[in-house]
């Protein structure tokens, strides 16, 4: 299959794209910089595209049967006007324009695969979140931006193009993510939970994500949204406790609420304070398994030292997510019951 990847040159698109290639995919890629891109994706067909002025270039599409969309710049930062403006813009303008590409195209993509996030579900404490659940309040700015960048994906379904949307938790892996934000303190104590601790934290190993990207190419029956989060619940406490723990640490430090409000605003109730516990059954009742089904062994695969991964050509992992794939899998009848825009998509 041939894939054109939006976002390839991040966290998530390296690792999708090594993927791919290792699969036997023929790869295209847009970039803001072709020639930076070139050396960090070898073996990828580059195009020249920011995602913010025009439409991305008609050639790039040619032969093209699943588009990923995986554009989009980082929530963690405070946010001004300015800064939730540009928020927007990075999410839901490429988006639309993906879209506007594909509709005056003599050959669609038969896919397209575009990143939400798990706050779409806004702040609901233990309730277990499915696809299926009502979406939180509009009051939030991170509900309302994640209901506007699904509308603009949506607009590919009356092209007849399958349209698939990656509610993701916050993603954990090596060379970047969440992990390479806050462990740094964790390896000398200072680690520490957020308010309480006791809202849920959705998450996801970079590996399963990419698997569920695959699958949901590969498979015709799943569209719409997609919970792609690890199906154990923790809350932040344990999630703090449990990244403290595989550095061989405790964990003796809270952040009160009331200063990471001083320190971040609007984004420490939305973001760092606001849970959710979700849930990701459609792609366990599609039969997909996940390599890291648990935290604990996410975590050590996530943290250790060495850069070696196991399997796969050039060191790149099979893709998760196949019958009889790599190490514990957790299958559609394991779990009965388990994005987010907090993760930095690209």
């Amino acid at each position: 299959m041939r894939f054109l990847v939006a976002g390839g040159t991040g966290f998530i698109g390296r690792r999708l794209i090594a993927a791919l290639q290792a699969d036997g995919h023929e790869v295209v890629a847009f970039a803001r910089d072709p020639d930076r891109a070139a050396k960090t994706l070898p073996g990828s067909r580059i195009v020249a595209w920011n995602g913010k002025v025009g439409l991305p270039p008609e050639a790039a599409f040619a032969g093209v049967d699943v588009v990923v969309n995986l554009i989009g710049e980082s929530l963690a930062v405070r946010w001004t006007d300015k800064r939730k403006l540009a928020l927007r813009d990075s999410r839901v303008l490429p988006t639309r324009a993906l879209v506007e590409r594909m509709e005056g195209l003599r050959r669609r993509p038969r896919v397209f695969i575009s990143m939400s996030g798990a706050g779409i579900y806004g702040d609901r404490g233990s309730e277990v979140l499915t696809e299926a659940s009502s979406l939180g309040t509009t009051e939030g700015f991170l509900v309302s931006l994640a209901g506007e960048w699904e509308a603009a994906a949506r607009g590919a379904e009356r092209l007849g193009v399958r349209v698939v949307l990656l509610r993701a938790g916050p993603v954990l892996g090596r060379g970047g993510g969440i992990l390479s934000q806050i462990a740094f303190p964790f390896r000398f104590g200072l680690g520490a939970r957020l308010g309480k601790g006791e809202q849920f934290f959705p998450w996801v190993h970079l590996d399963d994500l990419v698997g569920i990207i695959v699958w949901a190419a590969t498979h015709g029956d799943i569209e719409g949204p997609v919970n792609a989060v690890a199906p154990e619940p923790v809350t932040n406490a344990e999630f703090t406790a449990g990244v403290a723990k595989a550095q061989g640490r405790g964990v003796h430090l809270a952040a009160p609420a009331f200063a990471l409000r001083l320190a971040m605003g609007e984004m420490a109730d939305e973001v760092l304070l606001a849970g959710q516990k979700v849930s990701p059954a459609r792609i366990l009742r599609s039969g997909f398994q996940f390599r890291y089904p648990l935290l604990a062994e996410a975590l050590r695969e996530a943290l250790a030292r060495s850069p070696k991964q196991s399997g796969g050509a050039g060191g790149v992992p099979p893709i998760a997510g196949a019958t009889g794939g790599g190490g514990a899998g957790v299958g559609a009848g394991d779990m009965g019951d388990m994005g987010d825009m907090r993760t930095k998509p690209n």
